[in-house]
Order: C-alpha cells, then structure tokens, then sequence
C-alpha cells in the first residue's frame, strides 16, 4: 500500500488532510494506493510558491538546468522497478510494458537535457547600427496533468521538456496513478532546487481548479472532455493550452497486403496495454480482396492472448484501469451488436475479481457506428469492409479526430496519397508503432493541439523575444 504525500513549495507533506482518494489494483480489487486531495486553497497556496521561486529557477544558465535533469534521470533509472511495479498495480499494464515506459521516460529526459543548453535563438539583420536577436525565456509557471496509461514516460516528457527551459512546475498526475506520479516526483526532487516541481494529487475537481489558476501553461494528456475544458479555463486566464487528447485511429488494410501478416500488426494496435494507448488502433477500413482472410486471422491472434494480471511474466493482456472503464467499453461493444455487427471473439463480460475485459473482434461493422466514430480505448477491433483504397482514406478522414492513422499497404503510391491527405498528427505506413527518436506532430481537431513530442516540445514551453538595440541618438556606439 502506497501512502502519497504531497510536495508544495519544497515541503513535502504540506497541504494538510483535505480528504483521501484510494486506488485499487485492477487485477484483483485490493486497494493499492491513498493520495490526499488538493483543495482549492491548497492549489492557490503552491501556485503563489511557484512564482516565489520562478525567478529564480529562470536565471540559472541553461546548462546547470540540464545538468540537474541529467541528475534527475540518474535518480529515476535508480527506482526503475519500483516505478514499474506502481504502474502495474494501480493501472494493470503488465510489468515489461511498464519497465518499457519507464525506460522510454528516462530517455525522454536525457534527450531534452543534451537538447536544452544548445538551443538558442537567432539573429536578425537591422539597421547598421542597430542589433537585433530573437531570445527563447520560459514562460514562467506550467501546470502539468497527465493521463494514467503511460503515466511515467508521458509525465518525463511534459515535466523535463518544462523543466530544463526554466519554468516551475505544478504537477498534477492522474488520480487513477498517484502513486506512480508520486514515485516520479520524489526522484526529481531529489536532483533539482526546493520549490521548482511541486506535487498535487486528487480527482478531476483538482486537475480543474489547477487549470484555472493564474499559470502561464496548462499542458494535459488525457481525454478529450477534459482538454476542452482546460482550454476553455485557460482562455479565461490567458494561459497557453498545450493539449494532446482522444483518439480514434484507423488501420488501413489495402488489398495488395499479406492479410495474416496484416491481422498481426492489427492485434498489436488494438489489443497492446489493452487497447488503452494513446494512438491505439480504435478502427480497422479492411480492402474486400483480403477481408475474410485477415479477419480470420485476427480473431485467432486475439483468441491467443494469455491474459492475466500484469505482475505474471507470462501476461500479454492484462485488466482495464478499473470497472467503470471496462462498463464503458463494454456498453460500446453491446450497442454496436444490437445495431447489426457480429462481435466473433470476446465480447463478454469476465466473471471473478478484477477489470479483465477479453480480446474483441467486431465485424460487419459501418462507419456511421459509435463503436466505429467514437473513441473506445479497449481491446476492441470494429472491422469495416471497403471497396477501394480511395474508400478507405475517405472513412478514415472523416473522423472528429486527428491523432495518427496507419497504413498496411504495398503500393508506394498509396503510401504517399496516405500521408498526403490523412488530416491527423502522425501517419505510420506498414506499422502500427514505431518512428525515428524526435518525431513531433500536431494532432488535429479534437485530439488537441501544440507538439507533445521532440525537440519542439521545448519550443511550446519556450516564449519567443524580439529584442532591438540602437546606439543613443541614432549615433555610433
């Protein structure tokens, strides 16, 4: 059992009892984790520290910054196995996949400390007795509320890209991985000065009263609902939004592909952490030509699966994040059945302790299904049949969304009208994941806005100065 403890202005334990939230262990039931809650009050108090110490923080050189987050990765690397066990009680991913993201997240915030002291600004070209240069500053104080899927590597990114250039940060981790979020915060405390990261816990109330307060950045991954209303807050504020939310990515199966080969990289789209990924493949366009043989194979691959709690070795997939999730995700399933889809493998609801919900193949689905429209963040694969690649990209555009979207194809030209016309992020040919290190994207529509990844991540969290200087009078210097 985890006991959280918050940490404001560079006290840890500070805040006071203001009520308790408890995590249970979506295998099993027991419970995992306390966190205290963040009132209103409390929240205030560690925003008016935050900007006691933004100055600070702001002036120390950039490359005392990054040697401080070279600690601080030193100091997570150090707890690699206790994160990873955090993840896998309070949120059920099985353990390696939870070593992955910690891994990920380690290197995550090396790459934004060997980055950091070498970005710089540019020169202008001004008059002749004039200088003029373009400066990146922090913006000041950044409130970061991150999601519980992925929470160690998403939280490194967001916190060390913040960090390194200069601003104070409000740490906000999901309530459904305080834990975790408190693990993480405890290394980097260790490595950086008092009252540059603070740590506040509690449920949706608190991540909203954090979004209102007068920060200078709100940046959140997490569901769409939550990022409208952040944005909404921080127009009230001013604040900038930097926001990646929902998804619902397609898979594109073209009808020149090996359609087994095809069904394995669907079953690891939909299916890896239990479908509950970020740009997780929520929606399958499969080409007539290959259909039956790749959906024939993709109910065996899902059938295959040894699920299990995440702590097993042996689990390749593991619970949903609770029961109220998998109520959700099962609701989705059933209606798609009862408007006309054919659910072949999975479907049911688990009996015993635990969120286990099965591998699910759902075929005869069209495109106007919820199931199909909406996102479902499950081990749901909806399979829609098309006629033709041009159908397929059509389907596939049209979507609230514009997280990412794969492509399984053997045409170069197919490939190319792919990423040309897709309105999404991040367009992936022949892979459901994967990419070089430092790959950035805007996500479109309702699925955000502002690069959540590499090198430009330190650009949103970095303001732009122009600065001109003339000699007295209009004279020489």
């Amino acid at each position: 059992m985890y006991t959280v403890a918050q940490l404001i202005g560079g006290v840890w334990g500070a805040g006071g009892d203001e009520g308790e939230l408890v995590v249970h262990d979506p295998a099993d039931g027991s419970p995992v984790s306390s966190a205290p809650v963040a009132t209103a009050d409390v929240i205030g108090k560690a925003v008016d520290a935050a900007r006691e110490t933004e100055p600070e923080w702001a002036s120390t050189p950039p490359a005392e910054r990054a040697a401080a987050l070279h600690r601080a990765a030193d100091a997570v690397e150090a707890i690699t196995d206790e994160l990873a066990a955090a993840v896998t009680a309070e949120m059920g991913k099985p353990l390696a996949d939870a070593r992955g993201g910690v891994e990920a997240g380690i290197g995550t915030l090396r790459q934004y400390a060997e980055l950091a002291p070498v970005r710089g600004g540019r020169t202008l070209h001004g008059g002749h007795h004039a200088i003029d240069f373009m400066v990146p500053q922090p913006h000041g104080v950044v409130a970061v509320i991150t999601p519980w899927n992925d929470p160690v590597a998403v939280s490194c990114g967001l916190l060390g890209a913040a960090l390194v250039t200069g601003n104070v940060v409000l740490y906000k981790p999901s309530e459904r991985t305080p834990a975790t979020g408190w693990l993480l915060a405890k290394a980097l405390d260790e490595a950086l000065p008092p009252g540059v990261l603070s740590l506040l816990t509690g449920g949706a109330e608190t991540g909203a009263t954090l979004a209102a307060q007068p920060v200078d950045v709100v940046a959140h991954v997490g569901s769409t609902a939550a990022g409208r209303a952040i944005a909404a807050a921080a127009a009230r504020t001013g604040a900038k939004a930097l926001l990646e939310n929902g998804g619902s990515d397609p898979l594109i199966v073209d009808g020149d592909v090996d359609p087994v080969w095809a069904a394995q990289e669907a079953a690891l789209g939909a299916f890896a952490n239990a479908g509950q990924i970020c740009v997780a493949v929520e929606r399958i366009y499969a080409h007539r030509d290959v259909a039956e043989d790749f959906v024939a194979a993709l109910v065996e691959r899902a059938t295959q699966l040894r699920t299990g709690p995440g702590r097993d070795p042996a689990t390749e997939l593991g619970p949903l994040v609770d029961r109220r999730h998998r109520d959700h995700v099962h609701g989705q399933v059933t209606a798609a059945a009862a408007q006309g889809a054919r659910v072949l493998t999975g479907g049911t609801l688990p009996t015993g302790p635990g969120a286990f919900y099965p591998a699910t193949v759902v075929a005869d689905c069209r495109h106007d299904m919820p199931l199909v429209r909406d996102e479902t963040f499950g081990p749901v694969a909806p399979v829609v049949v098309v006629d033709s690649f041009t159908e397929a990209l059509r389907c596939a555009a049209d979507s609230p969304y514009g997280l990412a979207a794969t492509v399984l194809t053997g045409s170069m030209s197919h490939a190319h009208r792919a990423w040309r016309e897709l309105p999404v992020g991040t367009v992936k040919v022949n892979a459901v994941f994967g990419g070089a290190p430092g790959g950035a994207a805007h996500p479109r529509r309702a699925s955000g806005q502002g690069f959540g990844y590499g090198p430009e991540l330190l650009d949103e969290f970095s303001a732009m100065k122009a600065v001109h200087i003339e000699a007295p009078g209009g004279g020489h210097w």
